[in-house]
């Protein structure tokens, strides 16, 4: 998997690419709580290039979500989500939980 961060000037941008798996999803865990650590809470991921999401990263997404949206700081939005990875997130009950967007900048327009 590959991680590519930027910081943006309201927000931050991860593009995921890869599996997000138990064996992966500490990395994916590193490079949200470096954002939160700053005291940054608006990020995207970009999952345009994802293949696979397995529990383990469902359960990253939403501790970094509750992260986020803790004392109304930020939220965490996803972009450019696969067909299959929306699958995933209807499956398991959390497409209310994160907003989507089709690209980055409607996106980073959000915030």
């Amino acid at each position: 998997m590959e991680i590519d961060t930027k910081q943006l000037k309201r927000c931050d941008l991860i593009t995921v690419k890869g599996r997000i798996d138990l064996s992966t999803v500490s990395s994916l865990a590193e490079a949200f709580n470096a954002i939160t650590g700053a005291g940054r809470y608006k990020i995207i991921l970009n999952l345009g290039e994802v293949t696979f999401l397995s529990s383990a990263g469902l359960g990253e997404l939403v501790s970094t979500q509750k992260t986020c949206k803790k004392l109304n700081r930020g939220e965490l939005v996803l972009t450019e989500v696969p067909p299959r990875i929306v699958d995933v997130l209807e499956l398991a009950g959390l497409t209310t939980v994160f907003k989507t967007f089709d690209s980055d900048l409607e996106a980073v327009d959000s915030f």
